[in-house]
């Protein structure tokens, strides 16, 4: 092996730089982040020859003449002025690397100016040598980049084709914007513009503007505060029936950054866990603002990654937040779950959830591994309010307590209500137009959170039930888990031979055949036994539930509506798929030509 020396300046850059600089698109996103830390509300970004172009201009602050030289070298910046600001970090840049190393792969000009002087300054950078002379500019600064990897050809060897390559950079400008929507960004490909919002600081409009109308229809508010602990998130987040084959939408930014959280995702991710179906994903753009002292941003290279002082007060906040968000309704707790009367009758009652992120989920349901960035979300148990009792008392009966605060919100409305179409969805004239709904996934949804909500179901003794034969590990399974059965309203004996019989089911279960739950409680763990109480809540409610091609009276459409609408995640069924679908009445007047 031979002597060791010393690396050269260029040599040393051009290492840092492939930490920093993947590929164009960590340019754009480098320069970009420049501008806005520089306050710029205009920035325009140009890209040509093959994503090896690049050029961004702003109407930023610029930068000063003084310290222009300095500020392409490398470790200098202007966003850290003390050592203990690295813990209180508010700016998206802080390590001064960025410049330094665009300048050791790509030949750079930049063209700066502050409002302080009547004169620019004009910087040739090339092989990490720079070159300064005066020139007439506007107030901003204007970064050219030429022949990005012209000297490293490994590099420009794997770049992919210009297509996919601006891909990478309209996606990275796509969450810029969602992030700073005080900002106007435009971007543009040969000098044609492919992306431009507007700058007005409003986030539904500059998702219409990044995206289109129809997603912007489709989301929910997410707004939450919690002033003790400094945490605050804003954004939107699509309805469960509303949804992407992947996580490519999750926009999730901490304090205006783009991050890649586990915590975070997860959070989204349990939000949604009951309301989509498998493989599909919410459309999210939400951002968190927490103290820069309970989060750290100086964990990898591309200040993706972060680290929470208290990972599991943070997923609790965005769970709740998100949960609130999606809910149907407000919920307010009554401060009577009870009534006195001299005949004791048990009635079910409602245990609802509470709003405030230190109640649910509680900080030992979620458990996070920092070492394997695992989270845990053990299933979650039922919230029962408490009930202290020293004379006979009578339970409110759940439906009451519903409908009263139902009333406080606002009046029920009556919906018209047409008919049936195949006997299987329920047709209603509303303001908006058309709405076709499922009616056994509608009732599902209602019995499903019914259910979920109640202490102890209700159930019907059976004098007569048939003996189910069961193999020895859906025996094992069932034997197991008997007390979960029992909680849901199922008593079943285990017999020799690996059989079972029911002796109670569910009282909404009554007329089922017990051989048809059993069979479809085990087809749905499928070998998979996590989560089996959330598995058998569901497979009791689609039971329950009315049947597609069954006769309805107007009526009974009535209810099955009406008890829908009160449910707190109208959107989907507990297996994912949509409950409606509203055709608005311009659709159905524009195909029979009544739109002139």
């Amino acid at each position: 092996m031979g002597r060791i020396k010393q690396l050269s300046k260029h040599l040393i850059n051009q290492i840092a730089a492939g930490e920093v600089i993947e590929r164009p698109a960590s340019v754009v996103k480098e320069l970009t982040e420049n501008s806005i830390d520089a306050g710029a509300t205009k920035i325009s970004i140009d890209i040509s020859n093959e994503c090896r172009d690049i050029r961004v201009a702003d109407n930023g602050s610029g930068i000063h003449p003084d310290d222009i030289l300095l500020a392409f070298s490398k470790h200098a910046t202007s966003k850290l002025q003390e050592d203990e600001d690295l813990f209180d970090i508010k700016t998206l840049g802080f390590r001064g690397e960025a410049l330094a190393s665009i300048i050791s792969i790509s030949k750079v000009t930049c063209t700066t100016r502050t409002k302080d002087y009547d004169t620019g300054v004009k910087v040739q950078c090339e092989n990490s040598e720079v070159t300064k002379t005066e020139t007439g500019c506007a107030i901003g600064t204007i970064m050219n980049i030429k022949d990005l990897f012209y000297n490293l050809p490994v590099r420009l060897k794997f770049l992919k084709n210009q297509n996919t390559e601006f891909s990478y950079i309209q996606e990275i400008v796509q969450s810029i914007c969602l992030s700073h929507p005080e900002v106007a960004v435009e971007l543009k490909k040969y000098g044609k513009t492919i992306l431009k919002t507007t700058g007005q600081n409003n986030l539904s409009q500059c998702i219409k503007e990044v995206f289109s109308q129809d997603v912007a229809n489709n989301l929910k508010e997410v707004l939450k505060t919690d002033k003790l602990s400094g945490l605050k998130i804003s954004g939107f987040v699509s309805t469960p029936d509303y949804t992407r084959s992947s996580k490519k939408n999750y926009h999730i930014y901490i304090n205006s950054r783009t991050v890649k959280c586990p915590v975070f995702q997860k959070a989204i991710d349990t939000a949604y866990k009951h309301l989509t179906a498998n493989n599909k994903y919410p459309f999210v753009v939400l951002n968190l603002e927490i103290p820069p002292h309970d989060v750290d941003v100086n964990v990898h290279p591309t200040k993706k990654e972060v680290r929470y002082k208290n990972p599991n007060q943070i997923f609790n906040f965005i769970y709740t937040a998100i949960e609130a968000g999606l809910s149907n309704y407000k919920e307010k707790q009554s401060d009577t779950f009870y009534q006195n009367n001299t005949e004791s009758q048990p009635v079910s009652l409602f245990s609802y959830r509470s709003e405030n992120p230190d109640l649910m989920p509680s900080s030992d349901k979620v458990i996070i591994d920092r070492e394997a960035d695992t989270i845990y979300v053990p299933e979650e148990k039922n919230n029962i309010f408490p009930i202290h009792s020293s004379s006979p008392k009578t339970f409110i009966n759940q439906e009451k307590i519903f409908a009263e605060q139902q009333q406080t919100q606002e009046p029920a409305i009556q919906d018209n209500i047409i008919g049936q179409y195949h006997d299987t969805y329920i047709l209603i004239d509303t303001e908006e137009g058309l709405e076709i709904v499922d009616q056994h996934i509608a009732e599902e949804r209602y019995i499903y959170e019914k259910l979920k909500s109640e202490s102890k179901v209700i159930s019907q003794m059976l004098f007569i039930s048939d003996v189910i034969p069961l193999s020895s590990s859906e025996i094992e399974i069932i034997k197991d888990n008997l007390d979960k059965f029992e909680h849901f309203g199922y008593g079943i004996e285990i017999l020799e031979n690996n059989s079972i019989i029911f002796r109670k089911i569910p009282q909404i279960l009554a007329n089922v055949n017990p051989k048809d739950i059993i069979a479809d409680i085990l087809q749905n763990i499928e070998g998979d036994i996590n989560n089996l109480e959330e598995k058998i809540l569901i497979t009791t409610a689609c039971k329950a539930s009315v049947k597609a091609n069954t006769k309805l009276s107007i009526w009974q459409m009535q209810e099955i509506i009406k008890k829908w609408r009160t449910t707190k995640m109208p959107y989907t069924c507990p297996h994912g798929r949509p409950i409606s679908k509203i055709i608005p009445h311009k659709e159905l007047a524009g195909y029979f030509q009544r739109n002139k």
